[in-house]
């Protein structure tokens, strides 16, 4: 446990070769905390993997928290546990929010990063957002919209992420998480290329979406605390020197493939694999496949 700040102290773990190439593993939302196949990515006898809950999530205290929370508070915790750890350079792998944050790091501290692998590319614009919490996925998955949406009334709805922001700061615990499963269950059941059937089990855990419903629309509702709209994509001009693998799946509906394939165009060295039955999970059977690949490669690809 690092205590951060004040008010925040974080989980960090390591696990794999103390003597192997350094990576940092960043988990999705934000909110989402880490989980135990997260590892499972990096061969254990060549990497020393980090994994940090990043504030208000998983382990990390206090639970739920939104304030002294925001993507510029992250990226100087991770700088903390880099410099606490004694670590030069290390890998930034992250998927999801998780790739967001690791652009956003690297943007920051492009130094620090030896190479990057991202898979189901988020780069947190307006666009990105309409897309799922407003219209778009709910053309695909019409039914699960219908059980997001129930908890907003019908003259609330032409702007969703405000109206749970307005329930999720409810000061009425049983309005705070009735919004919090509705929202956290719309990703679950839209996650993966199997749908709902292939919900994880923690997205009906009452603690788990508390902290994934606040913070990620907390965040959202901040356009993640980018200056403006498409800052973290105007930044792929300057990191082209670091090598970035990109996997995606074909059939991702939380975050659709054009994001990936617009950083592959302003980062044209960076190599972009697209799984062909795939949704957004990082346990579709495709993606395992290539982010493990990935790594692997990274292993000697990077410049250490």
């Amino acid at each position: 446990m690092i205590k951060v700040s004040d008010l925040h102290t974080i989980h960090v773990e390591q696990c794999g070769n103390p003597k192997g190439r350094p990576a940092l593993a960043l988990h999705g939302g934000p909110g989402g905390g880490i989980s135990p196949e997260m590892r499972r990515f990096f061969d254990p006898s060549r990497y020393r993997v980090v994994m940090m809950d990043q504030r208000g999530c998983g382990r990390s205290t206090p639970h739920a928290e939104i304030r002294e929370n925001t993507t510029w508070d992250l990226v100087a915790d991770i700088e903390r546990v880099r410099a606490r750890l004694d670590i030069e350079k290390w890998l930034v792998f992250g998927g999801s929010w998780g790739s967001t944050l690791a652009l956003a790091y690297a943007a920051r501290h492009p130094e620090r990063v030896a190479g990057l692998v991202l898979r189901g590319v988020f780069l947190l614009t307006k666009a990105e957002i309409a897309w799922f919490y407003q219209h778009g996925a709910s053309n695909i998955y019409p039914d699960a919209f219908e059980r997001y949406a129930s908890v907003i009334p019908p003259q609330e709805r032409g702007d969703m992420v405000t109206a749970f922001h307005k329930r999720l700061t409810s000061p009425d615990r049983d309005t705070r998480m009735g919004a919090a499963r509705a929202w956290a269950r719309w990703e679950g059941e839209t996650i993966s290329i199997a749908g709902a059937r292939a919900l994880p089990s923690r997205f009906n855990e009452d603690r788990f979406v508390e902290a994934f419903a606040c913070i990620e629309n907390h965040y959202f509702m901040n356009h993640g605390f980018f200056e403006r709209d498409g800052w973290l994509l105007d930044q792929a001009a300057r990191l082209r020197q670091i090598p970035l693998s990109i996997t995606h799946g074909r059939y991702d509906m939380c975050t659709p493939i054009a994001s990936a394939w617009t950083l592959k165009q302003r980062w044209p060295e960076a190599d972009l694999e697209i799984i062909p039955d795939a949704g957004h999970s990082s346990l579709e059977p495709g993606i395992v496949d290539a982010l493990v690949r990935a790594t692997d490669a990274m292993c000697e690809k990077a410049p250490w």
